[in-house]
């Protein structure tokens, strides 16, 4: 869905396996740091790798001309360790090389056993299951470890003549152990160096450097960190984020010192792809010229672009920053996020409606822009309709995704609008638990060897509706795996999937199923059931003395169900679990039972809504309390039994 750009891909790509950049090898580095048995004990706990030394050089020469220069030794304790022996470094022939690569291996006692050089590298295009032709291209390889603990050192350097912002130093991994650890950055003064630090204090050492300015971080002894589950890295793992004033991309000079001085760079760039030709505005004009409002012409124009253009991401050149133009997409009927999301500018633009680019950083749960941080963190386009009193967003790469609504994918973040007075950083709307709904109903029919027949009817609205949107599409017996697994249903004997509609954003699914033990334990006279198809919630989390990070749900919801359950002839209730009321800080959970004597029915009710998918780390223990109340909740048993 989203368009990985090639600066993203040089800065992150160097980072996704081995976390940072490159230079050769310091002879007089001491043994002791190839040698795995003189790691302090103090840096073993919950470590799978420990960083015996890691240097980093990055010079920024000017505006669009740097250089990084990376030496690590890593020790692999274990096998949860085996990234430290992968590395990826992306590149592009136009604006960046890679040279001096060496992957060396070393066994416990320090005797290289191994050594790879840029010959011995797989160069590929840098696909990624999303684009289709790039520019982008990637050096990696892959140590296969026979034996614990080994040490892995690599050197590398790039060169490079592009680059929007100076990307950052990610000091540690999730349970890697930092012994020795600096990064310096030499930078011409010219270009307005600037850095920011998350989940650290530490600072640098300042010195001048004939013509540069030299900033050196230093580390010592890190203990490992292992994030809480269910946390964000982002807001844990200690890293210092960088950026320069001036930066040149692909010849085009600009200044990111402020969120608007890159929104004009980024409108200059659009500036000759954003519209239509004179015949098509009219087109467009006749094709909405029977809707009262600019809303309504908007959703038509939306619908429009979803039934007739579809999603292909292809990077060329400055293609990774810049959209096709808006003719190409009328025409070729394809584009990225940003061809897409430019696309449906013009569209709206021909019908006189205004709307802004906006770029964000997409992804769940993902880390936003940090408004006092000016750079470049971002990987998607979506576009902004600012209606009077009623400001809209639209994700143009989902082509099944309801006007209007974005999702977790990209709510509730900045995101940089492109205007006419340049970059404006805005909030995308949160979601509620209303916008995610999962509400369903189902008819059991018991017979009286324990068995069952059942028919399931969902409706889903929000992230529930785009999960089911995406079973609909499986075969069947991948929809019954899913489904079963998702829904922590008992395996059935019989599955039907039967198709349904999508209408007005809510997605409907009806399923048939039969079981020839429905029943859980059968003794005597008596038959235990649990009272439903399918537990509503089924997320536990464990006691913890002190949680120290907020806890992150994908989204907030609303659930519901009403199970009917017909009980067989000739036997009677024993025993109706009780009605529950439970509440929480952040959501609730309501489950009653009625049993209807002359229709021999059980009636069951149950709600369950999550109002914040953040739960702070004050509120984690009264989470865990409740989640393991709706757990017994939901195991209370009904109870019948054979008439006398």
């Amino acid at each position: 869905m989203s368009t990985t750009y090639f600066y993203r891909l040089l800065t992150i790509a160097g980072i996704v396996i081995l976390s940072i950049k490159s230079y050769g090898q310091d002879k007089n580095l001491p043994k002791e740091f190839y040698i795995a048995s003189t790691i302090p004990d103090s840096l073993k706990g919950e470590a799978n790798s420990v960083v015996r030394y890691s240097s980093d050089e990055v010079t920024v020469k000017a505006a669009g001309k740097m250089t990084l220069k990376h030496h690590a030794i890593i020790t692999v304790l274990n096998e949860k360790g085996d990234a430290a022996a992968q590395l990826g470094l992306g590149y592009d022939k136009k604006f960046s090389s890679v040279d001096n690569v060496q992957m060396l291996v070393y066994n416990a006692d320090g005797t290289m056993i191994k050594k790879y050089h840029k010959s011995d590298f797989y160069d590929y295009a840098a696909t990624d299951g999303i684009s289709i032709v790039t520019d982008d291209r990637m050096l990696a390889i892959k140590h296969p470890i026979s034996a614990y603990p080994t040490t892995i050192e690599v050197i590398f350097e790039e060169d490079m003549n592009s680059f929007l912002d100076l990307g950052e130093w990610e000091i540690q991994r999730s349970e890697r152990a930092v012994q020795n650890a600096e990064y310096t950055v030499l930078v011409n003064p010219s270009v307005g160096f600037r850095y920011m630090n998350k989940n650290t204090t530490i600072k640098p050492e300042k010195t001048p450097a004939g013509e540069f300015e030299k900033y050196t971080w230093h580390v010592k002894n890190l203990k490992a960190i292992k994030p809480e589950d269910d946390a964000e890295s982002w807001q844990v793992m200690p890293r210092i984020m960088f950026a320069a004033n001036s930066f040149q991309f692909g010849g085009i000079p600009g200044d990111i010192s402020t969120w608007q001085n890159f929104g004009k760079w980024l409108q200059a760039l659009n500036a000759d792809v954003c519209s239509l030709s004179p015949e098509r505005i009219a087109e467009v004009k006749k094709m909405t010229a029977d809707f009262k409002t600019d809303k309504e012409k908007a959703r038509f124009l939306y619908q429009y672009m979803q039934q007739n253009m579809r999603y292909v991401s292809i990077q060329l050149g400055i293609g990774g920053l810049k959209p096709f133009p808006a003719t190409f997409v009328d025409q070729k009927k394809y584009g990225d996020c940003k061809a897409l999301s430019n696309y449906m500018y013009a569209l709206l633009k021909a019908a006189d409606i205004p709307s802004y680019y906006a770029i964000i950083n997409a992804g769940s749960n993902e880390e936003p822009a940090d408004p006092a941080f000016p750079s470049d963190p971002f990987n998607h386009i979506i576009l902004c309709v600012p209606f009077k009193g009623d400001t809209t967003w639209l994700e143009c790469t989902n082509m099944q995704k309801p006007f209007g609504k974005l999702g977790p994918f990209t709510e509730n973040r900045y995101a940089l609008l492109v205007t006419e007075d340049g970059g404006k950083l805005v909030k995308t709307p949160r979601s509620t638990d209303i916008d995610n709904q999962f509400n369903s109903e189902a008819h059991v029919v018991l017979d009286a060897d324990g068995g069952a027949k059942a028919t399931l009817k969902i409706l889903s609205t929000g992230e529930y509706r785009d999960d089911y949107l995406g079973i609909a599409a499986l075969k069947t017996d991948e929809q019954k795996q899913v489904l079963i697994k998702m829904l922590n249903m008992k395996q059935p004997s019989v599955f039907e999937f039967k198709p349904s509609t999508d209408k007005d954003g809510i997605k409907e699914l009806d399923i048939e199923l039969e079981y020839d033990k429905f029943c859980d334990v059968s003794a005597g006279n008596k038959q235990f059931y649990k009272p439903r198809v399918f537990d509503l919630w089924k997320t536990t989390v464990p006691i913890l003395e002190k949680r120290k990070s907020d806890f992150f749900f994908e989204i907030p919801m609303l659930k519901t169900c009403v199970t009917t359950i017909d009980l067989p002839a000739g036997f009677e209730i024993d025993a109706l679990p009780t009605d529950q009321s439970l509440k929480f800080t952040y959501g609730t959970y309501d489950v009653k039972y009625v049993y209807d004597t002359t229709k021999n029915q059980v009636v069951s009710t149950t709600k369950f809504n999550l109002k914040n998918h953040v739960i702070p780390a004050a509120k984690y223990t009264e989470l865990q309390v409740y989640l393991d109340a709706i757990a017994k909740a939901q195991n209370k048993k009904l109870v019948i039994r054979r008439k006398a």
